[in-house]
């Protein structure tokens, strides 16, 4: 039995939109991460509470709102009523199964990616990331803490580019392009390893080399597989005629 199918085991015999987590359950708490900006104001605080989240909703400016952790179905439960979210939505984000795809439900537009880790010494991993584009708004969700946003954080901070004066689309934006950023970097990293397995090849082919060649092989399916939807999910992107996304991004 694959994988795949025994993580979607777990879901058998519940009804569409029951909220379970399906994947790596990582030891790190989850924990919920808040910036709303507008030109001349910036916000940034870490979220307890539905409560507190409610009220920063209310204010004005870019709301943007990030999850790190998946495993507290309770706490994503209480910010989908928050947001108006589907329980079909939230299955999804709970499911780190998904393919990457983009779907629009009009309110908000659903997004999910895959970002490619290749963490030195170890294999490529896909850590599943959850976008929810709104009219002022963008929930993110990730698997568990990591650094992979901290850069347009940065960007919010020190109020450079267009980012501050900017709507939730452009952020969004940022945020997919983060983890396609991410691609170059592990197909550099495939790249410099094909080489160099290459010329040892020429001079000698051993049992650990043709392992390398396997390995190499598996990595570039994972990518294959996460890069083929992704292309249809940008594309769909470019095509929606949304109100949510604006022609100047």
């Amino acid at each position: 039995m694959t994988l795949a199918v025994k993580k979607r085991s777990k879901k058998a015999g519940l009804s569409p939109g029951t909220l379970i987590h399906i994947g790596q359950a990582y030891e790190d708490a989850s924990g919920i991460r808040l910036m709303r900006y507008d030109e001349t104001t910036l916000a940034e605080k870490e979220i307890f509470s539905p409560e507190e989240l409610l009220e920063e909703k209310k204010k004005p400016g870019v709301l943007w709102v990030h999850i790190d952790g998946l495993q507290d179905v309770r706490r994503l439960e209480d910010i989908g009523r928050l947001f108006g979210l589907h329980p079909l939505i939230l299955e999804d984000i709970l499911n780190t199964d998904q393919r990457p795809k983009a779907e629009d439900f009009t309110d908000y537009i659903f997004i999910v990616l895959k970002n490619i880790q290749h963490p030195a010494g170890r294999n490529l991993h896909a850590e599943q990331i959850s976008i929810l584009l709104g009219p002022t708004f963008v929930l993110s969700f990730q698997e568990k803490a990591g650094t992979l946003f901290d850069p347009i954080r940065e960007r919010i901070r020190a109020d450079k580019g267009r980012i501050r004066k900017a709507g939730a689309d452009y952020l969004a934006h940022h945020l997919m392009d983060a983890v396609v950023d991410q691609y170059f970097a592990v197909l550099e990293d495939i790249d410099d390893k094909m080489e160099l397995l290459e010329d040892d090849l020429v001079r000698k082919t051993t049992p650990d080399k043709l392992q390398a060649i396997h390995l190499l092989k598996r990595e570039l399916i994972l990518l294959r597989k996460s890069l083929w939807p992704l292309r249809e999910a940008i594309g769909l992107l470019q095509r929606a005629d949304s109100p949510l996304i604006v022609d100047s991004i």
